[in-house]
């Protein structure tokens, strides 16, 4: 089942296995559960701290496995054979319920530890989404620390009949007792204030009570993250707001043309761009969003950033990297849709449509790229393009051609999401040349027409560009005294997380060049005094 390199890298970390764990195969005579079989019977040979029996009345679902500490309540399952980006999942789950410690807070892990309650949950997941493991993970690493908190990951594809029954039709998406709980990407942090709900009251007062910052980030992508490294550098007291670090990053598939790393994926690099930013000196506040940003009083002075929790906090100069998310149609339809039928990411939801009709909305490179992924999946894909012609590149336009099952629309203009009260049925479009209104029958649409820039909030305090974007000089100086900004939420051309890094980093020089020409008024002086006399003590 496992390669030799797969064997080998596995072995090396099962050694950090300290308590005994059995794994309980749940099975059936299916060719799946052999070969899950097969990957369980390798992996207990690897530790003899490992052992494999079979229960095939053990769980309702087959195939599928548990991951127990010998002699505890404590494990985690999988109705699935987790490779692809599960894989890393699998290694945790084994090491954790090991007895290696997860890699989160003391007190985050003391927050877990006290939830009260019985918690059962189940995270619908496919193999080839890199959202889903961090889902996975932040669940299995609760019900490891937590007996109470049960979870087991679920492969869409793997139980198609489940997903359609029960109306999956996103991933991952998160059940909590047999109920709808939440879909997509979350951590650790996230389901804790979700099922403690005070714990959003107690971060907000303890917001409250941070002295002013020199520079404060408001944005964890890879601008944000730029910026935090290169201000913190300067020896400066220094912050980061974000609504989750990593912005999306977490949600790109495959990096490729970040220079010197020839290969990695989003949710990978976010990791590594998070623990870079906390070797140094920075106070991180995540899950936290901005909603108004309040000029200085005077040269020099504070500027004020007020979050969603009441809370609000106090800096010398700002640098705003919030990015941007993926556009919407904005047709009738498409948001009581969402995550009913329609789509924005093919990699994560694309095998629950396997075998169906779909429909990919969008010309460009992102869009071509998506049918072609479907195209392997499903039955049929109709890429629908507003423009008289594809904007992609020839290269994907011609692969994208030869696949006998795409239909390609061009001068289409979508007007409506059809759905049946419970999920997507159809899209109505109009031939903008012969101005027709068509219906095509459809389970699925994926949304691939670019980007929006995390700029509303901002509307009437900073010069926004009619898209919407924050505009900016050579310097990432915006039109508030104080503030800069960077990455793809400003009229930066061309939106690449090397461009984003860069723009990162001039933002927060530009900002530091800022703070030591222009005094600081004595009461911003005092405030920022106290703040190093309290760090140094």
């Amino acid at each position: 089942m496992l390669d030799d390199s797969l064997k080998t890298q596995l072995q090396t970390y099962l050694e950090n296995v300290t308590q005994p764990v059995e794994l309980v195969a749940c099975l059936d005579d299916s060719a799946k559960s052999q070969e899950l079989h097969a990957l369980l019977t390798d992996i207990a040979a690897m530790s003899d701290k490992i052992t494999l029996r079979r229960d095939d009345d053990s769980q309702t679902r087959k195939p599928s496995f548990a991951i127990n500490r010998v002699g505890t309540d404590i494990g985690v399952a999988f109705a699935a054979i987790p490779m692809g980006h599960e894989f890393t999942s699998l290694v945790l789950a084994l090491l954790q319920v090991g007895g290696h410690p997860g890699k989160i807070s003391d007190e985050l892990a003391r927050q877990v530890r006290e939830l009260e309650g019985e918690f059962n949950f189940e995270t619908f997941m496919s193999l080839s989404c890199q959202s889903c493991p961090d889902t996975v993970q932040a669940l299995n690493l609760m019900s490891v620390l937590n007996p109470a908190i049960r979870h087991v990951a679920v492969d869409g594809a793997l139980f198609q009949d489940e997903v359609e029954a029960r109306e999956i039709m996103s991933v991952p998406t998160v059940l909590l007792n047999g109920e709808a709980f939440d879909t997509g990407r979350m951590t650790v942090e996230q389901i804790v204030a979700r099922l403690d709900t005070g714990a959003g009251k107690r971060m907000a007062e303890e917001i409250r009570t941070r002295a002013p910052f020199e520079v404060l980030v408001i944005g964890g992508g890879p601008a944000g993250a730029a910026s935090a490294i290169y201000a913190s550098r300067k020896g400066i007291r220094t912050g980061v707001v974000a609504e989750r670090f990593g912005g999306q990053v977490l949600d790109t598939m495959s990096i490729e043309n970040f220079i010197s790393v020839p290969h990695t994926e989003g949710p990978k690099f976010a990791v590594a761009m998070e623990q870079h930013v906390r070797e140094y000196d920075v106070d991180i506040m995540n899950l936290q969003q901005a909603t108004r940003l309040v000029p200085a009083s005077e040269p020099g002075g504070l500027v004020e950033v007020q979050l969603a929790n009441g809370a609000s906090l106090k800096s010398r100069s700002v640098v705003l990297a919030t990015g941007a998310r993926w556009r919407q149609m904005g047709v009738p339809g498409e948001e009581e849709y969402r995550n009913k039928g329609v789509a924005y990411c093919p990699h994560c939801d694309g095998p629950l449509y396997k075998g169906k009709d779909v429909a990919v909305i969008g010309g460009g490179n992102s869009g071509v790229e998506a049918a072609i992924d479907l195209a392997g999946i499903v039955n049929h894909v109709t890429l629908v393009e507003f423009d008289s012609r594809l904007r992609a590149d020839e290269v994907l336009q011609r692969k994208l051609r030869s696949l006998p099952n795409v239909t390609i629309l061009v001068s289409a203009q979508s007007t409506e999401v059809l759905g049946d009260g419970k999920k997507v049925t159809g899209l109505v479009y109009k031939d903008r040349e012969g101005g027709d209104i068509h219906r095509v029958a459809l389970d699925g649409i994926f949304v691939q027409i670019g980007l929006l820039p995390n700029t509303e909030w901002l509307k009437g305090d900073l010069d926004l560009s009619p898209r919407g974007e924050i505009v900016i000089d050579e310097r990432g100086a915006t039109s508030m005294p104080g503030v800069f900004a960077a990455g793809d939420a400003t009229t930066v051309p061309y939106k690449q997380i090397v461009i984003a890094m860069g723009a990162g980093s001039t933002a927060a020089l530009s900002a530091f060049d800022y703070l030591i020409r222009t005094p600081a008024p004595a009461e911003a002086a005092a405030a920022l005094a106290a703040a190093a006399d309290t760090a140094a003590a």
